[in-house]
């Protein structure tokens, strides 16, 4: 093919991105009149060139290519989210900023697979989640909300604001209303920020002791895969005694079942398999301990096995 050609169709496939937006290889290959294959090569070229870029979310097993720039129309794919993810993108959207301590595990993990929509930063040594359209102007501005709720009566007055390039603009906000008063900016202490709306003043319990199991448990298995090099895609189930993860091992989608307990018996392989036919998933089985040996030994017995058959009475 000449290299005019080549310019060509790249070209076109760039147009084609600016004016439809984010879509998948099938479309590119469609709008192009090219097979897949052809197509991928030149999406690939054009990745590798930086004109184009991948989201990090899938529609079914494809990512959407993008004309930097685009990143807010991926929105529009978010019903192809799966359960955690969108329950997690939907309360981000809602709360506009979230901190990371105060989600429960599995919408802590479905935040870190929304990289599309969750953007975090650090503020006083904790994670928050912003959500991608939320400029980050916005949480100063929601943190400088108790700025006005100061009363200025004694002669000496500690004014708490979130970062040090805000000190200026508060020291100059105070010295308005009272220029004679001292003023002393703290930018260590942070007690009184509130970020999130909340309906009532509500005291904080202690957490329940099945909950502080649960998080021992998914603590366990999370740090298992990190070793492993496994990433986690999607929270299917959890609970204290049985958690079912969409994982990625060597590139490929894969389910993963991880059992609270020393002892794994078939009933619980079995149980993995199902899920994993219903998910037309190869699937991995792992818990505390190792398997009896009675069913260690049929599972290399059954690799071995090419076929039963039965024969007539």
């Amino acid at each position: 093919m000449p290299a005019q050609d080549t310019t060509q169709i790249k070209e076109k496939i760039i147009s084609f991105l600016r004016i439809r937006g984010p879509s998948l290889p099938v479309h590119i290959a469609k709008e192009t009149q090219m097979s897949m294959l052809f197509a991928s090569a030149f999406l690939s070229e054009l990745l590798y060139e930086k004109k184009i870029r991948l989201s990090h979310m899938r529609v079914g097993s494809s990512p959407l290519y993008l004309i930097p720039g685009q990143e807010n129309r991926l929105e529009n794919f978010s019903s192809f989210l799966k359960s955690k993810e969108k329950e997690s993108f939907i309360l981000l959207k809602e709360k506009k900023f979230l901190k990371d301590s105060e989600q429960e595990p599995a919408i802590r993990v479905a935040l870190r697979s929304i990289r599309d929509f969750a953007t975090p930063f650090k503020y006083q040594e904790e994670i928050y989640w912003r959500f991608f359209t939320i400029p980050e102007e916005e949480f100063l501005k929601e943190i400088k909300i108790i700025l006005p709720q100061i009363q200025l009566t004694s002669e000496k007055e500690v004014i708490r604001v979130p970062l040090e390039k805000e000190v200026i603009k508060a020291s100059q906000e105070i010295e308005k209303l009272n220029p004679e008063k001292e003023i002393t900016i703290n930018i260590q202490n942070q007690k009184e920020l509130e970020i999130f709306d909340k309906p009532h003043k509500t005291i904080k319990k202690k957490q329940p002791k099945k909950a502080k199991k649960d998080d021992k448990f998914f603590n366990k298995v999370k740090e298992f895969l990190s070793k492993e090099s496994i990433e986690i895609i999607n929270i299917e189930s959890f609970n204290n005694n049985e958690i079912s993860l969409l994982v990625k091992i060597n590139g490929e989608e894969n389910l993963m079942v991880a059992y609270n307990k020393k002892k794994i018996t078939e009933f619980e392989i079995l149980k993995a398999h199902k899920k994993a036919l219903e998910l037309n998933l190869k699937f991995t089985v792992i818990g505390l301990g190792g398997l009896p040996k009675k069913i260690e030994n049929l599972i290399r017995a059954l690799k071995d096995l090419s076929e039963i058959k039965k024969m007539e009475e």
